[in-house]
């Protein structure tokens, strides 16, 4: 069984802002071509940036290191993690 991250209950009023204001911080000081069209996750707390293939893949990567934590998600090049598809 695959565990997937879940919903944080603990997710506070500013969190997605800070978060936001890291990854912008982030993304002005470093040369993200390498990760292009993978999902960044960013601690709104450390300001801590997580690289992987997908919000899956980064919670898997935290389990590893024992510091699960909630992120804010967000595809590298993209401003948003993932958009959901209309019907056509």
């Amino acid at each position: 069984m695959v565990e997937t991250p879940s919903r944080p209950t603990n997710w506070k009023p500013g969190d997605t802002e800070r978060a936001r204001a890291y990854w912008e911080d982030y993304i002005s000081k470093h040369d993200l071509s390498l990760h292009h069209d993978q999902v960044a996750g960013i601690d709104p707390d450390t300001g801590h940036v997580w690289f992987g293939t997908s919000a899956l893949d980064i919670w898997d990567q935290q389990k590893q290191k024992g510091t699960p934590r909630p992120l804010f998600y967000v595809r590298v090049g993209k401003e948003y993690y993932i958009t959901k598809g209309g019907r056509r």
